[in-house]
């Protein structure tokens, strides 16, 4: 219903690699010792406005690329890599951070573990993280780590494993608070729908997870159990909390192309959805039980609206644009204080649940990324726009 697959294939690192390769400079005869620069703050989401950032295709366009459309320099990109990391990983994470430096921005950095839980929080993995984010942060770049985002849903290697999944989160956490300027982020995905029956990785009845995760003990595990709490690392573990927050179709596939209901958004952030799509109720105020209630600064991890390019694809602005008017509108400013960031999901790709391409950009067509760009409220907050070096 809600399943996103972002999984960077080969040829995408390899398309990252060889473009940010394509826009080093060729260095001077002799040229200058680069400049150092200061180890910034822990980001914890201390600053008056909302971060505003960008889930990025990173194998077919630039960071300052899509800055320059927009208008704006970025105070936060969204990156994803395996975990444990390969050498690619290492060499991508790394490019992204070059960028993300550039634009004086912070560098959310996603970790996938497909290779299991136990292979992530094992100790080389951790370690191996702690020194990457370290040497990252050294040159000036903060991170926020997002480990194994949408963990409450099937589709992942990860997901539906709760005691598995706090135990990593908290071996991952203890990395990242090892160093200078890194933080982390816990991010289920929105709750509507839960527990995603049929996916690959759907809990089993009888195992100790399941048990987990009856949270009313009722014996089945349904749209009345919990879908965020048996996830939850624990306050001392998380930095950061925030979801995965789209607007798809209204009807199973979940692929038509329709115009958002009014005040969609904030309800299911609150868990006060009943509309087109169903009936959410049951669904936690997920924003006052954790952001709230427990003091964390709330993250949109990743937003954006659905257009099904196989569908009509008249509306395809008047589908954007109310989504982002609501996401950025001033009643969520107002109502949400604890929110401090708000990623676009800014790629083109084929949703394999739905069998179709979706556009979910917003800068891509030169008529949607001027309305996007002329609608983004004051009180967003971007990249200072200059390297420290």
């Amino acid at each position: 219903m809600r399943i996103i697959t972002r999984i960077v294939t080969p040829a995408v690192a390899v398309a990252l690699l060889a473009s940010l390769a394509s826009c080093t400079t060729p260095p001077a005869a002799a040229p200058a010792a680069a400049p150092s620069c200061a180890v910034p703050p822990r980001p914890l989401g201390a600053g008056e406005g909302v971060a505003f950032g960008v889930n990025l295709d990173w194998g077919h366009q630039q960071l300052a690329d899509y800055a320059k459309n927009l208008g704006h320099a970025l105070s936060v990109a969204v990156s994803f890599s395996g975990f444990p990391f390969t050498d690619t990983d290492r060499k991508n994470i790394e490019g992204a951070a070059d960028q993300v430096r550039e634009q004086g921005g912070t560098l959310l950095l996603t970790l996938e573990p497909h290779a299991g839980l136990a292979a992530a929080s094992a100790p080389a993995a951790v370690k191996d993280l702690a020194e990457l984010l370290r040497g990252i942060n050294t040159s000036g770049v903060p991170v926020i780590v997002r480990f194994g985002q949408e963990m409450n849903g099937s589709w992942y290697e990860w997901g539906e494993q709760p005691s598995a999944y706090v135990a990593a989160f908290r071996k991952v956490a203890e990395a990242v608070r090892s160093t200078p300027s890194s933080a982390t982020l816990w991010a289920p995905n929105y709750g509507g729908g839960y527990p995603f029956v049929g996916g690959r990785f759907q809990v089993k009845k009888g195992s100790k997870d399941f048990a987990a995760l009856d949270t009313n003990r009722d014996g089945v595990v349904d749209g009345k159990d919990d879908p965020y709490a048996p996830y939850y690392p624990g306050d001392a573990s998380v930095d950061w909390v925030g979801m995965s927050l789209y607007h798809w179709g209204n009807r199973y596939p979940w692929g038509a192309n329709v115009v958002p209901e009014p005040q969609k958004f904030i309800q299911q952030l609150t868990g006060t959805y009943k509309g087109a799509g169903g009936d959410d109720l049951a669904v936690p105020d997920f924003y006052a039980e954790y952001g709230a209630r427990r003091g964390k600064p709330v993250a949109i991890a990743e937003t954006a609206a659905l257009v099904n390019t196989s569908g009509d694809t008249s509306k395809a602005l008047t589908i954007k644009r109310s989504w982002w008017e609501q996401v950025f509108s001033d009643e969520v400013r107002a109502r949400f204080p604890r929110l401090k960031m708000i990623n676009w999901f800014e790629w083109d790709k084929y949703e394999t649940e739905i069998k179709a391409h979706v556009d979910w950009t917003a800068t891509k067509d030169p008529a949607v990324r001027e309305a996007f760009a002329s609608s983004l409220p004051a009180w967003l907050s971007y990249g200072s726009g200059h390297s420290c070096r």
